[in-house]
């Protein structure tokens, strides 16, 4: 709208209006048309469709500006509202930038939970409570619901109260009171749910306490019942302006809709594009049914991207345009062409992680046909956080400073740190802080007194705190419930140890590896016991009772918390005992502990939204990974599109360069695993896809054949389409790309006539390529590209034609 538009449409208006209009607004000359139209449409509904870098927060905080500065409404007539308290203070800090002055008197800019905390004091009474209410953390709401739990009979190991919390928030997000659950959630909680969901409510009114979930279902109950205090809030938010509005679950939904129906002048900023956070509660039918719900609402679509090139567009929009509940948009930038999408395949994992590492260090030098990159410009976005420990080892390996965002690297975590006191106190039983940390961990009913005992009972008798519970458990000193399970964790702890494998000469072989003598080793355990060092870390988990703890807790983290111990145990197959691990392990964090200002970004794709990064890689995009299996599973085609939702997230998070891989071989509970490529992959535009084949990681075959659906982007990557690859499945039974293993008793036939020649090129699964420079009978001594000089036996290589890349 032009100068002369404006000052017709307040023709007939207040001089001081007239004037307020007339003022100078530079902070419109930025804008874009979409954007500008955004911030000027100020009645009446508005949905401002806002893709992936297209400066949403900007139009955002501009139309607070303009609302302030055309006199359209006054400071505390306007409610804002998002989502963190991060993205409040950035929303309060560019109106007061675009001003020019501290933003004073907004009392309702702020998260969901801040303003509705506010609103509550007000009308506390409303829902039998008073102003001075009390809001309980988690830890305070599950010892409320245990106590309520053990009171009705329930056991609780079965029927976890963290599950019925999740139960309960549940139903929470989606505004439902005790009274309104619906028949099909009546079985919930063994059918106890819905019972003890009121009791709960009712122990909150008596305790005058609230949890998170209470703020927003106790505001829409009294909006919904007062209906003159609902009008008196209509009145008041003469503009709302909602942030991520495509993340509102039912209850924050309904709050909004109640508050808008009085003036109708509600902006919501959204993407529907970028609803990634439907296992928390979030509608992307919110955003989709706006105009429904607002009619004649008007839909401005922000697409010119600010932060990406064409080609990560395309592949973006190329992914994204497979799902069918979508209101629709095309990005489209100014910015020069750059690099296509590139897209490689590796071996497995562990090859794809040194990969990456190769890459980035390269990449600091501006190689790659790219400018010199630093490494904080770079990230590595995963879909499960158990993916990151192959990046961390391998960084940690080469020096390469990285930083974990939006949790605590893969061996601090909670579980990691328990799991790893478990085998350290195996290891070593004069380990004191191994033994504070899990004797309780999982609860074994040992509280303060039972443990300041054993802390007693060991420093009387000069002892370690293990040796001291032992005494304290045969004394009677600790008895009851808490000493019958201190008793089972020291004889658990001493089985354990008895069966642990003595130290394993150095030379052990690996598939097939030998010793000069000509004979296989074999590992010369302390006992009799035959299991390996990666079965006792299984039992001491299981045993232990720790894994039973995370598979009975029903909160949204316990799955990945299950995934990251597979990890950790599956980590143990590169080292020869418990011991050597936990040395690893020791050293690398004791040489990280020197801190770099300039880091690699690791996190996880839900994690990253929001962000954005010069470089980005896009690991493990393989079906059942990416898209996740469970997610297929439990919500169908939702669940698949969401999880193509959060590949377009992904892919947007890129400015110049966006790298995906996938792996042929995953190790899944410690056994080798073939995985197909992700179903997006093939649904990436080819004009935009420039797939990487790397001199020597496969041996330089051609694709093969190209056939239609996934087989066709995989056969261009060099997998899984080779006449190698064909020829390894006939070979081994269709069993995938797993090689034979070695076994303890294999016998070396120094009479037989090997069918490898001298100079061949050959592979092997853990050492990689060599070539064959001794041949005796059947074992050979082979020169490995990255592993050194080895002898292996015949039977565990493979000609570089049958390879399957």
């Amino acid at each position: 709208m032009s100068s002369f538009d404006e000052m017709d449409a307040f023709e007939g208006a207040s001089l001081s209006a007239r004037a307020m209009a007339a003022r100078p607004m530079p902070y419109l000359d930025g804008l874009n048309p979409e954007q500008r139209a955004a911030v000027e449409t100020l009645d009446g509904p508005v949905l401002m469709l806002a893709g992936a870098g297209t400066g949403k927060t900007k139009a955002l905080t501009t139309r607070i500006v303009h609302l302030l500065n055309t006199g359209a409404a006054r400071p505390n007539e306007i409610l804002a509202v998002t989502f963190t308290n991060k993205a409040a203070r950035e929303m309060k800090e560019r109106v007061s930038g675009q001003l020019g002055e501290v933003v004073e008197g907004m009392p309702w800019l702020g998260t969901f939970h801040s303003i509705c905390v506010k609103l509550l004091r007000r009308h506390a009474e409303l829902v039998g409570l008073k102003s001075n209410y009390t809001i309980l953390d988690t830890d305070d709401q599950l010892r409320l619901l245990k106590q309520l739990v053990s009171a009705a009979g329930v056991d609780d190991k079965r029927w976890p109260a963290r599950q019925l919390a999740a139960i309960i928030d549940s139903w929470k997000n989606r505004a439902l009171t005790p009274d309104k659950i619906p028949g099909a959630d009546a079985g919930a909680y063994n059918s106890k749910g819905p019972k003890l969901y009121a009791e709960y409510q009712e122990r909150l009114r008596q305790l005058n306490a609230v949890d998170f979930g209470d703020l927003l279902l106790h505001m829409v109950t009294i909006f919904q019942s007062h209906p003159d205090v609902l009008e008196q809030y209509q009145r008041w938010f003469r503009y709302i302006l909602v942030d991520e509005y495509q993340d509102t679950n039912v209850a924050q939904y309904l709050w909004l809709r109640l508050l808008a129906a009085g003036h109708k002048n509600i902006c919501c900023v959204g993407d529907d594009d970028q609803s990634i956070y439907g296992w928390r509660g979030a509608e992307v039918g919110n955003i989709l049914k706006f105009e429904k719900d607002f009619p004649g609402a008007k839909v401005i679509r922000l697409e010119q991207n600010y932060r990406s090139t064409p080609h990560i567009l395309a592949a973006a929009s190329g992914v994204i345009d497979g799902n069918e509940g979508r209101l629709g948009k095309t990005l489209w930038t100014a910015k020069e062409e750059g690099e296509k999408i590139r897209l490689i395949g590796h071996w497995d994992g562990e090859e794809e992680a040194r990969w990456i590492g190769e890459e980035i260090d390269s990449m600091q030098g501006g190689t790659r046909g790219m400018r010199p990159v630093s490494l904080n410009e770079i990230a590595i976005l995963v879909r499960a956080s158990h993916q990151m420990r192959a990046f961390e080892d391998r960084f940690l390996t080469i020096g390469l400073p990285y930083r974990v965002i939006g949790g605590p690297r893969f061996y601090e975590r909670m579980e990691i740190r328990d799991a790893m006191a478990y085998f350290r106190l195996v290891v070593s039983p004069d380990d004191d802080l191994a033994f504070e940390r899990i004797v309780n961990t999982p609860k074994r009913g040992l509280g303060d007194k039972a443990q300041q005992t054993i802390q007693i009972t060991a420093r009387a008798n000069d002892v370690p705190l293990l040796a001291g519970a032992r005494i304290a458990v045969e004394t009677g000193l600790i008895k009851g419930k808490g000493g019958a399970a201190l008793r089972e964790l020291v004889e658990g702890l001493a089985r354990w140890r008895s069966m642990m494998q003595g130290p394993v000469r150095t030379l052990e072989p690996e598939d097939g590896e030998v010793l000069d003598d000509g004979l296989p080793l074999e590992p010369t355990p302390r006992g009799t016991s035959d299991v390996s060092h990666i079965e006792l870390a299984e039992i001491i988990l299981d045993e232990s009772g720790y894994t039973g703890h995370w598979q009975n807790d029903k909160t949204p983290e316990a799955p990945g918390r299950l995934e990251n111990l597979k990890e950790l145990v599956n980590q143990l197959d590169n080292f020869e005992n418990l011991q050597g691990f936990l040395e690893h392990v020791s050293l690398i964090m004791d040489n990280d502990k020197q801190d770099a200002e300039s880091k690699v970004s690791i996190m996880t794709l839900h994690a990253a939204k929001g962000l954005e990064f010069p470089a980005v890689f896009l690991p493990g995009w393989e079906d059942g990974l990416f898209p996740s299996q469970r997610s297929m599973d439990e919500n169908g085609i939702k669940g698949l599109e969401e999880e193509r939702r959060l590949a377009y997230v992904g892919i947007t998070r890129a400015e110049e360069l966006c790298t995906i891989s996938f792996a042929a071989n995953r190790r899944v509970f410690g056994q080798w695993q073939s995985a197909l490529p992700s179903r997006f992959i093939d649904e990436l535009p080819e004009a935009h896809v420039d797939v990487l084949t790397p001199s020597g990681l496969y041996g330089g075959h051609g694709a093969g054949s190209v056939q239609a659906g996934i087989e066709t982007r995989a056969a261009e990557a060099n997998v899984y389409n080779s006449p190698g690859w064909k020829r390894l499945q006939a070979r081994q039974g269709q069993r995938g790309l797993s090689q034979p293993k070695e076994t303890r008793n294999s016998v070396i036939d120094l009479d037989a006539v090997s069918s490898f020649e001298m100079g061949e090129r050959v592979f092997h699964q853990k050492f990689g390529y060599g070539a064959v420079i001794g041949i005796e009978g059947d074992k050979l001594e082979i020169d490995f590209e990255k592993a050194g000089t080895k002898k292996v036996l015949a039977r565990f290589l493979s000609a570089s034609d049958d390879i399957p890349f």
